[in-house]
């Protein structure tokens, strides 16, 4: 399957509505929930200029996960961007009939060429839960490294704690 990162747009409002919606049930298993406003179509436009706003400030880049014909495969997002440093933090969601075919490995493989090209971002974090073994891979394969000083911290998801594995990967 080719995978193809776009940069989140307007355009997308009705398909990423769509897909959210769609994975609402799954995402929720394993991240916090974007609450049921986000799922009110009127609301979520809100929500998504919010979100497109910030990305023209700089401030984070949303992507989405397509393959060749334009379906959402799932997203991926550098949010809270410091450009004095250049550090970001990033997340991926893949589609529940989507898991488990790479998509999220070729999509962070891309992501990274695009971050070598554009020489911005110097530091990317993220995190994943101890149990989420797919995701530890795609990381890994990707040269992030685990921050052992962070391993093992607790988080509460959805009235849960659930133990999390956090790593790093520098573009220097």
């Amino acid at each position: 399957m080719t995978v193809i990162l776009k940069r989140l747009s307007i355009a997308d409002a009705e398909d990423l509505y769509q897909f959210e919606s769609e994975n609402r049930a799954f995402f929720e298993k394993s991240v916090p929930s974007r609450g049921d406003d986000y799922y009110d179509y009127n609301k979520f436009i809100i929500i998504l200029d919010s979100l497109l706003e910030e990305q023209d400030n700089g401030e984070c880049n949303f992507y989405l996960i397509k393959n060749e014909i334009g379906t959402i495969l799932g997203r991926m997002n550098i949010v809270d961007i410091d450009p004095s440093n250049g550090h970001g933090n990033l997340g991926y969601r893949v589609g529940y009939s989507y898991t488990g075919k790479g998509v999220a490995s070729q999509a962070l493989k891309l992501l990274k060429e695009m971050i070598i090209q554009e020489n911005s971002i110097k530091l990317l974090s993220a995190k994943t839960t101890v149990d989420n073994i797919g995701s530890q891979k795609v990381l890994e394969k990707n040269g992030f490294k685990v921050d052992n000083q962070s391993k093992g911290l607790n988080e509460k998801i959805n009235d849960q704690y659930h133990e999390f594995i956090y790593y790093y990967r520098s573009f220097n």
